[in-house]
C-alpha cells in the first residue's frame, strides 16, 4: 500500500474478536500470568504494553519506513527520553533555532547529570563539522523546519557527517510529517514527532513518538526509560491517535496547499516585513527543503509585521495588535490542528528567543484559503490604528 492508504486504513487491522473496523480501548492494567508463572501472552503490565499502543505504533513505523516505534505521554517525554539515554560526559549537538521547551530543558536540565551541550547553526553544515567531536559527539538532534523560523537543514549531508565522527542523528520531523519528510531514509537514526500536533490533528490529544530506523543497543535503553520513567500514553489518548491518523495525508496536503497560497499572497504585502516559509523561492533553504520534502513544505510560515508608517508603534506592537485582531485565526499555543492558529512567538519563549519582536508565527489549518486571506488582511489593516 502507499502511504496515504497506510494512514488512511491504520495499516487496515480489525478487531480479531467483532470484526469491527475500529480498534477497541484496551483499559486492563495488569494480565494474567500462565499456570506455570510465565507470560506467554507476550504482556506483563500495562505500563508499556497496552494493547492499544499496539496499532498507532504499528502505523507509524510503517508511515516512516522503520524498524519499530514507540508512543510517549507527551513530545517532550518523546524528545526527553533520546538524551536520557546517553551518559555524563557524552557531547551533543543541538540547533540554535529549534523547539523552544526542549530548548530550555537542554540547556537547564539536561546539562545537570553532565550531559555536554552545544548549540549550533543546524543550517549549515560547515557548523556542524566545527563543531562535532569524533569518539565524543553522541548524538546530532536537527529540527527541520525549525520552529519558529522555519529553518531547513539539509538532512543527508548532516547524517553523513554525522555519522562519519560516530554520533547518531536523531530529528525532529514534527512539521515536516511523514507526509512530506523521511528522515530514516535520508539516513536519520530516529524519528522524533510531537503526536500532539499533525499526527493526531484535532487538538485534543497530547502524545508523542519515536522511530527507530534499526533495533540497536540505544533503542533498548529508550524503550527501556519508557517503561521504567513511566512517561508513557493512556489508553484513551492512544486510540485518539490512531484515528487523528487516518485523516493525516489529507489534511497536510491541504495544509500545505493552503499555506503556499497565504506565504505568497503576504510575501509581497505593504503591510508586512518579510515572510518565512519554505515554500517561497526566495526562502534562505527553499532549494533543500525542495529536495528533502515531497509534496509540499508543510503548514506552517511566519510573517514579520511591518511598524506602521510614523513611528507610532513598533513593529512588535503592531504584531501584537494583528493577533489581537483576528476573527478566523485563533490566538493560541500548539500548531497542526483543523483549525488554524496565530501567536506572537517571542512574548511566549521569553529571553533568548530567536524569534523577532514583530514575528507571528502560523499554524495553517484546513479552513478556506481565502477566508484565511481575508481575515489576516483585515487584522492587519486594523492594527494600523
Amino acid at each position: 500500500m502507499k502511504p496515504a492508504s497506510i494512514a488512511a486504513q491504520a495499516l487496515g487491522w480489525l478487531d480479531e474478536e467483532t470484526r469491527g473496523i475500529a480498534p477497541p480501548i484496551h483499559t486492563a492494567t495488569t494480565y494474567i500470568r500462565d499456570p506455570d508463572n510465565q507470560y506467554r501472552s507476550g504482556r506483563i503490565y500495562s505500563r508499556d504494553q497496552n494493547p492499544t499502543y499496539d496499532q498507532a505504533e504499528a502505523v507509524l513505523t510503517a508511515l516512516e519506513g522503520g524498524h519499530g516505534s514507540l508512543l510517549f505521554a507527551s513530545g517532550m517525554a518523546a524528545a526527553t527520553a533520546v538524551f536520557q539515554a546517553f551518559a555524563p560526559g557524552d557531547h551533543v549537538i543541538a540547533p540554535k533555532v529549534m523547539y523552544w521547551s526542549l530548548r530550555n530543558w537542554l540547556m537547564n536540565f539536561a546539562t545537570h547529570w553532565g550531559l555536554v551541550v552545544e548549540f549550533i547553526d543546524m543550517s549549515s553544515p560547515d557548523a556542524l563539522r566545527s563543531a562535532i567531536q569524533p569518539g565524543k559527539t553522541k548524538l546530532v538532534w536537527i529540527e527541520t523546519p525549525a520552529n519558529p523560523l522555519w529553518t531547513i537543514t539539509d538532512l543527508a549531508v548532516s547524517c553523513e557527517i554525522a555519522h562519519a565522527a560516530g554520533a547518531v542523528v536523531a530529528v525532529d520531523s514534527t512539521i515536516g510529517t511523514p507526509v512530506l519528510t523521511q528522515p530514516l531514509a535520508l539516513g536519520a537514526d530516529i524519528v522524533m514527532h510531537s503526536a500532539t500536533k499533525y499526527l493526531n490533528g484535532h487538538s485534543d490529544v497530547i502524545a508523542g513518538s519515536l522511530t527507530a530506523r534499526v533495533d540497536s543497543p540505544l533503542w533498548v535503553r529508550i524503550r527501556s526509560i519508557r517503561a521504567q520513567l513511566g512517561g508513557v500514553m493512556g489508553p484513551f489518548e492512544a486510540w485518539l491517535l490512531t484515528r487523528g491518523m487516518r485523516t493525516l495525508f489529507p489534511r497536510v496536503r491541504a495544509a500545505c496547499v493552503s499555506a503556499q497560497a497565504i506565504a505568497e499572497h503576504f510575501s509581497h504585502h505593504a503591510l508586512v516585513e518579510e515572510v518565512l516559509y519554505p515554500g517561497l523561492p526566495g526562502f534562505v533553504g527553499h532549494d533543500i527543503a525542495k529536495k528533502q520534502m515531497q509534496g509540499g513544505f508543510g503548514g506552517m510560515m511566519s510573517i514579520r509585521v511591518r511598524a506602521p508608517k510614523g513611528g507610532a508603534i513598533s513593529g512588535e506592537a503592531a504584531a501584537i495588535a494583528v493577533a489581537a485582531n483576528t476573527q478566523l485565526w485563533k490566538r493560541a499555543t500548539s500548531l497542526g490542528g483543523v483549525e488554524s492558529l496565530i501567536e506572537h512567538r517571542a512574548s511566549i519563549e521569553g529571553v533568548g528567543t530567536p524569534a523577532p519582536g514583530d514575528l507571528l508565527r502560523m499554524s495553517v489549518g484546513v479552513e478556506d484559503t481565502g477566508d484565511l486571506i481575508d481575515d489576516l488582511e483585515a487584522a492587519l489593516l486594523r492594527a494600523q490604528g
